[in-house]
């Protein structure tokens, strides 16, 4: 198995990353503004990608396994791309200073084929969203995120 791991440090409490990352409201700030269904234990979450033109690109839906207030976020993939569905995502929260750290894992890929390089780099970019939205009040969710190939 493999898994793709990322680390980032925001300057906010551990209440304020929780709430961007388990609210839907929240969700739709960072990642992306098509974001609906359940953000509770056993809920279901469905994430939709769009093109500037308003397209539908994919998407992933979600099982909520665990949310532990200002500490953890945990989803089951539970349909999308082949690739991604029965991997789990990870957002574990600890503070350090005046700095919140988000330790992101997205676990359980079977091979490292070439999309999971692709989905590292797009992790990578919506973490940094994330960043951006609580230290400035603005994140770059789809369709508005960094564009990195043509998968997008």
């Amino acid at each position: 198995m493999a898994n793709i791991l990322h680390r980032v440090g925001i300057k906010t409490s551990p209440e304020s990353v929780y709430r961007a990352l388990s609210t839907r409201e929240g969700l739709a700030a960072w990642w992306t503004t098509k974001t609906r269904g359940e953000s509770a234990v056993g809920g279901r979450l469905k994430f939709r990608f769009c093109d500037t033109g308003g397209a539908e690109i994919g998407g992933f839906d979600m099982k909520v396994l665990d949310l532990t207030p200002a500490r953890k976020v945990l989803w089951q993939v539970v349909d999308g791309p082949e690739e991604w569905i029965g991997t789990s995502i990870s957002f574990e929260l600890k503070q350090e200073g005046d700095y919140t750290v988000v330790l992101f894992k997205h676990m359980g890929w079977k091979e490292p084929v070439e999309f999971m390089y692709h989905c590292s780099t797009k992790w990578a970019v919506f973490l940094l969203s994330l960043k951006s939205l609580l230290e400035t009040g603005h994140g770059s969710p789809s369709p508005h995120d960094v564009k990195i190939d043509n998968w997008n």
